[in-house]
Formats: structure tokens, sequence, C-alpha cells
């Protein structure tokens, strides 16, 4: 199975721990349990935790991609703006001897991290196997592929990639999104309606190839 692109904030929000840590930035979606390990136990890492699972864009300038910064009404000087607290890899407002400066990258910038993207927008579908009847509602990314998407599904059905999709009879080209393969995105019309999801949400049909895909095939 392909690496996962991209990421719902719901996701996101699931993985927020110390043990499990995920944070999203700049459209970003990073991993930093390692860095939580490597420096466990230190107080810089408190902001970190405390938006463990969330999106931290408005830390940064979208741009220049680096910490926002502020004029200090005391001093008069330029210092970077960390509200909930200077976190890892921010110097000190003041010169010390005692903060170190070898650690390289800060985390940040640091692509190790990354695990892929946060998707821009999420939409509901609804995946109809016509074998079964079973149905599933399903939150998804819009810049994902059908294909992508078999893959979410595949958590309820392990043969998906047995079936053909379709919507209204057509067959779907599973290296399209939904957009582009003609399936809009009315989300923002049911809410806007107040319209039960579950009764108005897109939908697309799956019809068994008789030709069962075996997901772990012998060695």
């Amino acid at each position: 199975m392909a690496r996962q692109k991209y990421f719902t904030p719901y996701e996101v929000s699931a993985h927020n721990t110390c043990d499990d840590l995920w944070v999203s930035y700049l459209g970003k979606v990073c991993d930093l349990t390692p860095l939580m390990t490597k420096h466990k136990g230190d107080i810089l890492l408190v902001p970190i935790i405390e938006c463990a699972g969330k999106d931290i864009s408005h830390w940064f300038y979208t741009e220049s991609k680096d910490i926002r910064t502020h004029v200090d009404r005391l001093t008069g000087c330029v210092q970077y703006y960390t509200p909930r607290g200077r976190f890892l890899h921010v110097p000190p407002p003041c010169p010390r001897t005692d903060w170190a400066t070898d650690f390289g990258v800060p985390w940040w910038r640091d692509n190790q991290y990354v695990v892929g993207r946060l998707s821009a927008k999420t939409r509901w579908i609804r995946i109809i196997n016509t074998l079964t009847s079973q149905e599933q509602l399903m939150e998804v990314c819009c810049e994902e592929t059908l294909e992508e998407i078999l893959q979410r599904y595949s958590q309820y059905n392990s043969h998906a990639s047995s079936y053909t999709w379709k919507q209204e009879g057509v067959c779907l080209d599973m290296s399209k999104t939904l957009s582009e393969n003609g399936i809009p995105d009315v989300d923002e019309e049911l809410d806007q309606c107040c319209l039960d999801r579950d009764n108005y949400t897109q939908s697309v049909s799956l019809y068994f190839n008789d030709d069962l895909t075996d997901p772990d095939p012998p060695q």
C-alpha cells in the first residue's frame, strides 16, 4: 500500500500525546514524536505538547516560514513572538551562555519530521457496495485521487480493488479526484440549507468484478 500523502485535520488530531505527537503548519503534517523522545523532559517542549494534534500555522510567517516576531515594548528589540512561551530551538530573548546553538536545523525546518500534507479542504462521500448493500460515509481529502480514496476504504473492505467504481452508471477514472470525475463537493450547500448529510451526500457505487483480490498474496 502506498504511503498516504494527505491527511484530514481529524486524522492529525488523533495524534495528541507525548508518545504520539503530530502537528500541522503551513500545509505540512509533521510527526514530532522522535523530537519528543530525543528531548524528553525539556521544559521547552511544553508549548509544543500543549498544541499536540493541532494546527500551529499562526506561529509562522507564510512567506519566510520562520517564526513570527514582534517588537518588545520594554526593550524596543525585535523578538520571536511565542505567546505560549519559548519553545525548542527558539533562542532566548537575551544573550545567554547556557544556550546550545549546535542543534543544526530547527525542527520546523527539518523535513525528516514531515509525513504528508494537510488537506486544504475535506469532503464527505458515501461509498455503496452493491454486492453487500453496505454503505460507508467517509471524510476524504479533496486532493486525493479515487485510487487514494480506495486505500482509505480498504480498512472497511480489504478487497476494494476487486470492484469497479461508478457514479450514476458511469465508470470513474481512478487516477483522478472526485471533482475531476465530475462529482462536485456539495458539503457547503448542505450546511447552508441545513440538510442532513446522511440523505444528500454524493455517493459512489462499487460493482464486484468477480476477480477477488488477495490482500496478502503468498510470498
